[in-house]
């Protein structure tokens, strides 16, 4: 089995492909699919030039990552992050923690994994970052308000309720119209549903191993954006503290809708700081031009279904190094499910057929051919 992201030094000479960089080479041992390397994600097969299915392809599952999904809609994006997080699932020492925007991951749950409604402390918020989720200005009477009670609860070791920090609001030495913009905000926060003061912590997202799935399906994009913030920053403190002896994964589909709003600064930790304790970090899209430069640049693994849009592509483009030849653009697939993958650790690309999901995949369109048959039925 070719192994993406391990560059072979450390492994076995049975546990390297180098003969089946293009997919035609010989199988050696290892490379069964019921017998892989040891922390190796199997995500499918290398495309042979006649169309046909190579060897079979890995992801390493030892170290920490990132990587980028990329896709235009209905290519296949999700359904790879889907087969990621089932393999991540099946092996020992990491957890998949899913990011599910769009309700498409529920499937998990046949892998042993659970949907999450997401909830998360108050606390877990900066107090600097609460006037940009409330959509205040951070220098006007009511975001300097909610940005002091925010500190002073905290400061004070407490978890605060949203209702908690809405009486400190009213109780605090301000003009009252300040104040009653300050608790009207505080009060939309609390009709969100995400915000709970005794909500567990989020490494208990990770504790068991099995995949969790946070379904965002519905919560409005501030909410949504907080969670991600509170989960990112979480999975890393605890690695950090030592409180998470399993290295999590955390995927998050239409990830460029999370790097516009207040979860971009712990998904760029994640991203520049995280292989130090161990937390990696996979983000879908289907528009890659919407993701900062420092999503790719920071990435050792590229997945790229089809793109036609041009600034995608030219995001993409930049992924391209002085190791590759040629122009990766022109080098997209075209097939679903079907995807060119780009692998900073070997230096190479390749073109790979995505193995078959074992749970099921939510994400597909409804299509009106099928509910007029079911009403014929």
């Amino acid at each position: 089995m070719y192994v993406l992201g391990r560059d072979g030094t450390d492994l076995p000479r049975d546990e390297t492909d180098s003969d089946c960089d293009d997919g035609t080479g010989s199988e050696e041992v290892g490379d069964r699919d019921d017998d892989p390397p040891p922390h190796t994600a199997r995500i499918g097969s290398f495309l042979a030039r006649d169309g046909s299915a190579g060897a079979p392809v890995g992801v390493d599952l030892d170290r920490p990552h990132a990587g980028v999904v990329f896709g235009k809609r209905g290519t296949g994006k999700s359904y790879t992050l889907g087969v990621l997080a089932e393999e991540i699932a099946d092996a020992d020492g990491v957890v998949p923690v899913v990011v599910d925007p769009m309700g498409v991951f529920g499937g998990l749950e046949a892998a042993g994994g659970r949907v999450v409604d997401p909830a998360v402390r108050p606390a877990s918020i900066p107090p600097s970052t609460w006037p940009d989720l409330l959509g205040l200005d951070p220098a006007s009477g009511p975001g300097s308000l909610v940005w002091r009670v925010v500190a002073d609860a905290v400061d004070g070791g407490s978890s605060p309720s949203l209702a908690a920090l809405r009486e400190a609001v009213t109780a605090a030495d301000a003009p009252a119209e300040t104040r009653r913009a300050a608790a009207n905000h505080l009060r939309l926060a609390a009709s969100w549903g995400v915000f709970d003061a005794d909500a567990p912590p989020v490494a208990s997202l990770a504790a068991d191993g099995d995949p969790a799935v946070l379904d965002l399906a519905g919560v409005p994009d501030a909410a949504a954006s907080a969670v991600v913030r509170a989960v990112a920053r979480g999975l890393y403190d605890a690695r950090i503290d030592g409180d998470l002896p399993r290295l999590p994964w955390l995927l998050v589909d239409e990830a460029h809708a999370f790097f516009d709003g207040i979860a971009e600064p712990a998904l760029r930790t994640l991203l520049t700081r995280g292989r130090a304790p161990g937390v990696s970090l996979v983000c879908a899209t289907q528009r890659p031009a919407a993701l900062p430069s420092v999503a790719v640049s920071q990435s050792d693994l590229l997945v790229s279904h089809r793109l036609t849009a041009g600034r995608d592509v030219d995001r993409l483009a930049e992924a391209e190094a002085t190791y590759l030849a040629g122009d990766l653009a022109s080098r997209l697939p075209e097939g679903v499910g079907e995807a060119l993958v780009v692998d900073d650790a070997t230096e190479t690309a390749h073109t790979v057929r995505i193995r078959e999901r074992r749970t099921p995949h939510e994400g597909e369109s409804p299509r009106a051919s099928r509910l007029s048959d079911a009403e014929r039925r």
